[in-house]
């Protein structure tokens, strides 16, 4: 079947059709580095990087580039109430981000541009703007003149009095009009800031992802992604700078936006206790499991992240890895699996539909488990591990899952070699028949969180 995604500039499903038939260009919008992601920025992450991996198995060549932004109030209000330096705070968070996301086994982005490093396209392409009619100098600032694009608002399908009463638009003498936006504003000695035409200043938010869009994709791309959240002001912004500069028909095509995520029923805050970063997360659970957890709900759906989801992420990938731990011996046979992946790409090409894809996964573990014949078993071992790779799970060896490779070692917790010592004692104690003491020892595993597994080949171990 032909990939269809959800346009959120069209309100319908549609046909994707590429602008270049081999070569597809991917943008979507990435962390203000000021502080730790937290679970609800891992979500578009987690979805895109799907998509990407999905675009990577359907078409020759695939740019995705997902910038930086490193130049935001946030960051200078950061650095001066820590009395950190703005390169500090920006170098030590892009760090963490990548350490974070490559937890969730999310792919690094072709390109992945820094807003500070292309100031001069910002500039550029603000020119352009001016020299256009589309914006104008008012006390220092360059803004946007909403009023000079006859269908600005066409994203988000809001009226402009709904825009501004609905977004942070800061009211402000010099504009012309209220929904008008920065482009380009003054910066005292104390802030970041750039030479410029207009004098020494910083860019705004909205122009930093058209510049490097335009650089590293072009002046028309295929996708556009986020999450629901950047709909308006920043994509409706980002819409109207670059058609402005470029032309009508001009910038994405395809506007893919991820639904909202809540904390077991509630809006996600650090004043309700329910404020989690991925790096909490990673000190409970596997990355593979915070990542499924994620796309076990449909990404254009409301996320309700609750323990229990947590949970079940993990019995999956139990099942799934155990499934392939009994055919370990048995090579895959990749070309044989076609027809038994085929419905997960079905699933995926219908607007990246996971949850359909993971219940069609289920379904070839369970007959990967009944399997009788190694070439039965070989094809539909590749099958999963070939699924896995599409979602982006089943990265490990099952020995490794088992022993909770995954997940964070706490402090004070046993050790590999130490499970094993204890594991071979209560196997000892049981061929002697001291059942007692052999009972004794399966409380202290269990009591460490590990669980034990009795069959015919021996006892295996896995934490919890």
């Amino acid at each position: 079947m032909a990939l269809c995604v959800y346009n959120t500039l069209t309100r319908t499903k549609d046909t994707f059709v590429p602008l270049e038939p081999d070569h597809i260009r991917m943008y979507v919008c990435g962390p203000t580095v000021y502080d730790r992601a937290h679970i609800g920025n891992a979500r578009p992450v987690v979805v895109f990087d799907t998509l990407y991996r999905l675009l990577k198995c359907l078409y020759p060549r695939v740019t995705y580039a997902r910038n930086i932004t490193d130049v935001d109030d946030k960051i200078n209000a950061r650095a001066k109430e820590s009395g950190r330096t703005i390169r500090d705070i920006t170098e030590e968070t892009t760090a963490h981000y990548h350490e974070d996301m490559d937890a969730l086994n999310a792919l690094r982005p072709d390109v992945e541009p820094r807003a500070t490093e292309h100031i001069a396209e910002m500039i550029a392409l603000i020119s352009v703007l001016i020299d256009k009619g589309h914006a104008y100098t008012a006390d220092g600032h360059v803004l946007f003149s909403v009023a000079s694009m006859a269908d600005y608002g066409a994203l988000s399908r809001r009226s402009q009095d709904e825009m501004i009463a609905g977004a942070r638009v800061e009211v402000a003498p010099y504009k012309k009009d209220p929904g008008d936006f920065v482009l380009w504003k003054p910066s005292s000695d104390d802030l970041p800031g750039w030479d410029s035409p207009w004098g020494r200043g910083r860019p705004g938010w909205h122009i930093e992802c058209s510049a490097m869009s335009g650089k590293y994709l072009g002046e028309s791309f295929d996708i556009h992604g986020g999450g629901q959240d950047l709909v308006f002001p920043h994509h409706e912004n980002e819409i109207a700078q670059s058609t402005c500069a470029h032309g009508p028909g001009t910038f994405a095509r395809y506007w893919m936006h991820n639904g909202y995520l809540m904390v077991e029923g509630e809006k996600m805050s650090k004043s309700l206790g329910n404020f989690f970063t991925v790096h909490d997360l990673l000190a409970k659970a596997p990355g593979e499991a915070i990542r499924l957890t994620l796309l076990a709900t449909h990404y254009h759906q409301p996320l309700n992240w609750t323990d229990e989801g947590l949970l079940q992420a993990r019995q999956t990938l139990d099942r799934f890895y155990t499934a392939l731990s009994r055919v370990s011996e048995v090579p895959a046979d990749d070309d044989g699996a076609e027809a038994v992946l085929q419905p997960v790409l079905d699933a995926l090409q219908d607007d990246l539909n996971t949850p359909a894809a993971i219940a069609v996964m289920h379904d070839i573990a369970g007959r990967l488990n009944k399997a009788e014949t190694r070439g039965e078993q070989a094809i539909l071992k590749s099958a999963l591990q070939q699924a896995g790779g599409l979602l982006g799970i089943l990265a490990m060896t099952p020995e490794a899952w088992r022993r909770g490779a995954g997940s964070a070692t706490k402090e004070g917790a046993v050790n590999d070699a130490e499970i094993d010592a204890l594991v071979a004692a209560r196997t000892a104690a049981r061929a002697g028949r001291n059942f007692a003491e052999a009972d004794r020892l399966r409380k202290e595993l269990s009591s460490n969180g590990i669980l034990l597994e009795d069959g015919p080949n021996g006892t295996l171990w896995r934490r919890e």
